[in-house]
């Protein structure tokens, strides 16, 4: 749709104002309407290169002989087929004819750029454009994260099947949910072979992967588990729906639809398909461990380097005690980048709801995604927060001997991603029939772009569950950047690289909005040994671990400069900052530590033994945890700034609801306390408390805390698809596992 932007003279810029007048002073470059009101015929793009005194950076603009020339194309009105007097007043004006077009009746043509005036006042010329660069399209995902066009090392080429530079290849991102179809053209490779690598089926086999916890690698009774749990071929792979959208956000190449590309953000990796989740979307907590237990027993063989959980279960337990986070720290500790969503439960009763972030999203160790809506369009600047979106602090409890409860309220999600309205894969079955989703809510497919044909047919979600695997993409790309990252040194790296959304507080939209361009140049920045050295005891606190200078925390997306957060949350109520984070080792990137709150776990691995090809310490055979030993978490040099974000109030917007934005600010002018002896853990204890709620001042203001997500004992929902919300935020719920917003 098309818009007007009207802007005020006096709040402009004097140089833009020189600018513009010299725009106005090129004649016939379509400033004015023209004779009898006609279009506009020299395109915008071409009338700024033409005004600018500098020298642009577009190929299609260059010097030559001591004048500025400009590549375009030039569509006549057809009076003359063969454009001969055209092509001959393009030769008196200095310029060259390039080629000649039959479908469009236009030329391409070489002219100085003072000569576009004359070409403009011709009655046979329809249009003048400049002669652009072409790509495959970028979807609207890849453009508005910054995934390509903003300087990161990926070229899209013009072809439906490849890509060039960063796209996740080589790394393996398991999707624990509904199942994948693998048949889907957007999980094929450039040789039309499915990049589905693997696809088990754990749902009802619980019983099974406890069995199997005994079994060595390489037995006869490990093959023969593998075997039984083993999906591939299934003619209804995705009965419900929701796991071959996620895997295809994450990983999808859209672009065989060529007017409606929808490719997700590493459409390179490779996709593990454990299914967890029946064709109801619902599955039970025991099936959900034994798909964890499948990724951390396979991760070193496949490569499997992220988790993505775009699910969630009520949990009244603590981090420390609940299974789905005692699961997803060991898979941290394992190698494992695990990606959550938030859940979609930020309003009930038509109010913002505080505290409804489900498990495992509330572990430490996991980075837990909140969903943004982009509002259809590139650019980030009217971005913001959904209102279906989860929100903060963490309210699952640790009851003690006592009896006395002690909630966690650890700041969470860690950071937001596009969660509206994402047009991605559409499963059906072998048959063609579509998938639950879509059958009960049909609205999901109106509106795309194309013929729904098999292998090819799309559908809209929203939803945290769709904003996580948005950030799991994103980690696979810096996985394939730099694969030497610690899961909690990857967190560090999105949270101070992200966008602070305007309006949000850190409870709603932790440090701010994905920005895949600034986590990949701070990624390349780093070590590539830095996880083998952490596994290996050979790296210590304090040492260097940047191999080049940190990149300018900035990052332009869509046209649109902005400056990185600079906010990193630690042990769930610490905020820090600073260059130290990322030229110095900090302790707490070891991911076998768990920081939440004033408690510090570690997690102990003990290893299969080697056997035949398989390496020594590769596969996981147990995990025990315990309160860490005395060490240090931070070192010197790193910027605290905790103490700026005060006790938590909702309408003095400070604590916990701190604007995200404003707390931004002021750790980039350098407000903050900076340690000069580091921090240091005590006997598992972190002595200082951090940014904590005080209730009854919480509760006197009549916000009320959700006491976790209460659901039936046992069972994990795919946590609530969203259809889409309105501008207010409006959403309806129309069942326990679909939330569906106005159309």
């Amino acid at each position: 749709m098309p818009f007007i932007v009207l802007i005020e003279s006096r709040m402009l810029h004097p140089l833009l104002l020189v600018l513009m007048s010299s725009l106005a002073l090129v004649t016939g470059l379509g400033v004015h309407a023209g004779p009898q009101g006609k279009h506009r015929k020299v395109a915008k793009d071409l009338e700024a290169a033409v005004a600018s005194p500098l020298q642009t950076k577009d190929r299609w603009v260059r010097s030559h002989g001591g004048q500025r020339m400009v590549d375009a194309v030039v569509v006549g009105d057809g009076s003359d087929p063969e454009m001969q007097a055209l092509q001959a007043h393009v030769l008196r004006l200095g310029g060259t004819v390039n080629a000649r077009f039959v479908a469009v009746n236009a030329l391409s043509v070489t002219v100085p750029t003072r000569s576009l005036a004359a070409l403009d006042q011709r009655q046979d010329v329809e249009s003048i454009s400049p002669n652009r660069t072409t790509h495959r399209t970028a979807s609207q995902l890849e453009v508005t994260t910054g995934t390509v066009g903003s300087g990161l090392p990926r070229t899209p080429v013009g072809t439906t099947t490849s890509y060039t530079g960063l796209d996740g290849s080589g790394v393996g991102i398991a999707v624990l949910d509904s199942g994948v179809m693998s048949a889907h053209r957007h999980f094929a490779d450039a040789n039309s072979v499915s990049r589905v690598a693997k696809q088990v089926d754990l749902v009802g086999r619980a019983s099974l992967a406890v069995n199997s916890s005994s079994l060595a690698p390489g037995s006869t009774q490990r093959q023969q588990f593998e075997a039984t749990i083993n999906s591939a071929g299934s003619q209804t792979p995705d009965a419900y729906g929701h796991g071959s959208h996620v895997a295809a956000v994450a990983a999808g190449r859209g672009s065989f639809n060529s007017q409606f590309d929808t490719s997700g953000i590493a459409p390179g990796a490779s996709i593990y398909d454990v299914r967890v989740l029946g064709a109801d979307g619902s599955g039970t907590m025991a099936d959900v461990l034994a798909g964890i237990d499948w990724v951390i027993y396979n991760a070193r063989q496949y490569n499997i380097r992220v988790l993505n959980l775009s699910l969630a279960a009520g949990s009244t337990e603590s981090w420390v005690t609940d299974p789905l986070a005692r699961a997803v720290r060991a898979a941290a500790a394992a190698g494992i980048t695990v990606v959550a969503a938030a859940g979609n439960f930020g309003h009930a009763n038509g109010s913002t709801t505080f505290g409804t972030i489900g498990s495992p999203g509330h572990d430490p160790s996991v980075i837990t995604v909140g969903s943004s809506n982009s509002f259809l369009t590139p650019g980030r600047s009217d971005d913001g927060v959904n209102g279906f979106s989860s929100r903060g602090p963490t309210r699952s409890a640790l009851v003690d001997s006592n009896g006395r409860r002690l909630v966690d309220n650890l700041i969470k999600p860690d950071l937001v991603a596009p969660g509206n309205r994402i047009f991605s894969a559409a499963a059906t079955s072998m048959a063609g029939q579509w998938n639950r989703l879509a059958t009960d809510n049909p609205q999901l497919v109106d509106g795309v772009t194309g013929a729904q044909s098999f292998g090819k047919s799309l559908m809209s979600l929203s939803g945290t569950s769709v904003a996580a695997p948005v950030v799991s993409g994103a980690v696979a790309l810096m996985l394939q950047a730099n694969p030497g990252l610690t899961a909690p040194l990857i967190k560090a790296i999105l949270q101070y690289s992200a966008q602070p959304l305007p309006n949000a507080s850190l409870v709603e939209q932790g440090a701010g909005l994905l920005n895949v361009e600034g986590a990949v140049r701070l990624a390349r920045a780093l070590r590539t040994d830095i996880i083998a050295r952490v596994a290996d005891g050979s790296i210590a606190a304090g040492s260097t671990i940047n191999i080049a200078s940190l990149p300018t925390p900035s990052s332009t997306i869509a046209g649109q400069t902005f400056q990185w957060s600079r906010i990193v949350t630690v042990g769930g109520r610490q905020v820090v900052t600073g260059d130290a984070l990322f030229t110095k080792f900090q302790p707490l990137y070891d991911p076998r530590l768990s920081w939440g709150g004033s408690q510090v776990r570690r997690m102990q691995i003990s290893y299969w033994p080697g056997y035949s090809s398989l390496l020594v310490d590769a596969v996981p055979r147990s995990f025990s945890e315990s309160v860490a030993p005395n060490t240090a978490l931070l070192t010197s040099g790193v910027r605290v700034g905790t103490g700026l974000v005060g006790l938590s109030s909702r309408i003095g917007k400070t604590g916990v609801f701190l604007p995200s934005a404003t707390l931004s600010a002021w750790l980039i002018s350098g407000s903050g306390l900076t340690l000069s002896t580091g921090m240091v853990l005590t006997s598992g204890v972190v002595l200082s408390e951090g940014v904590v709620l005080s209730e009854g001042v919480v509760l006197s203001e009549g916000v009320v805390f959700s006491e976790g997500i209460v659901l039936s004992e046992g069972v994990v929902l795919s946590e609530g698809v969203v259809l889409s919300e309105t501008t207010s935020g409006a959403v309806r719920a129309s069942s326990l596992n679909v939330m569906v917003g106005e159309p």
